[in-house]
């Protein structure tokens, strides 16, 4: 017994090793600040900090865009990229081989966003009520204002196009904000930070954009919200082994409290910590991106 007890002990650290061995070299995609060619601040420090945490050596591929990060990941030429929300959506789409490992939050605990749908003084008495309404639609730059409505609200059933006559154009969110209060339209979309499921609500958006501006906070009110629209994620194949894909999330979840300095190397406009992510928080995302490419919506 004795001796198979130590065979089996031999067996399990030669698998344990397996892993190291065939990675060989882990490759982190992530894409440059613009302006900044191809390197990112303190990048010798995280490819140090990387390899530490995984036990190999790591590289790191500095992408000129997104869409070159996506072709590199789904190529198989990087195991980890740092993504925005729509471009992991895209990256998805494209290849249903990755999945998120851990997104940002904010200090508040804001996970993400919803674009939410805003009226005053009981113009708009539900999102089906649209006869004879005017409702502001930002450009198509817009995520909260444009493309996650046109991905996601649909009053008869039906996807939005953004032509429909109910519709009116607003140059920017402060344009369409003076347009509420002024009465020139019923409704318009703005958003509102999203909290983990069972949070309560955290302040900040349009809501509170609109009180600044001098508008009664009991003349708003809103009257639909779109599911959230959660912080880009790092993601990686899903093939990768399960013990590097765990040291990876130790590393990455504790890694603000370890070393401050170098989670905001890493992550520069989300500063309360990396939490665990799942492909169900990116399910807003992958609506826009069918939406903007002219495909039906997900069953």
């Amino acid at each position: 017994m004795a001796r198979l007890g130590l065979c089996l002990a031999a067996l399990c650290t030669q698998a344990s090793a397996g892993w190291q061995e065939d990675i060989g070299t882990f490759r982190v995609g992530i894409v440059a600040e613009p302006g900044s060619g191809n390197t990112i601040a303190g990048l010798g420090t995280l490819n140090d900090a990387f390899a530490k945490a995984l036990g190999v050596k790591v590289e790191f591929f500095v992408a000129r865009s997104y869409p070159a990060l996506i072709d590199a990941q789904v190529s198989s030429r990087i195991d980890y990229a740092v993504y925005s929300a729509a471009a992991y959506a895209a990256a998805y789409e494209r290849c249903a081989c990755i999945e998120p490992l851990v997104a940002p939050t904010d200090e508040n605990g804001t996970i993400g966003i919803r674009s939410i749908l805003v009226t005053m003084s009981g113009r708009l008495a539900s999102a089906s009520d649209l006869a004879g309404r005017r409702i502001a639609l930002l450009p198509p730059d817009s995520m909260a204002g444009h493309q996650l409505p046109l991905a996601s609200f649909s009053p008869n059933g039906r996807r939005l196009s953004g032509e429909e006559n109910f519709f009116v154009s607003a140059q920017s969110a402060q344009s369409a904000e003076a347009m509420l209060a002024d009465g020139s339209v019923d409704a318009i979309f703005g958003w509102e930070p999203a909290g983990p499921p069972g949070s309560s609500q955290i302040e900040g958006g349009t809501l509170q954009r609109l009180v600044a501006a001098g508008v009664e906070p009991q003349a708003l009110s809103v009257v639909w919200r779109s599911d959230v629209l959660r912080f880009g994620p790092h993601a990686v194949s899903k093939l990768l082994d399960p013990e590097p894909r765990q040291r990876l999330a130790d590393f990455l979840t504790g890694l603000r409290q370890s070393d401050p300095a170098l989670y905001e190397t890493l992550e520069t406009h989300h500063l309360g910590g990396f939490t665990a992510a799942s492909q169900a928080d990116y399910a807003a995302a992958l609506s826009v991106v069918r939406a903007l490419a002219g495909m039906p919506p997900q069953q």
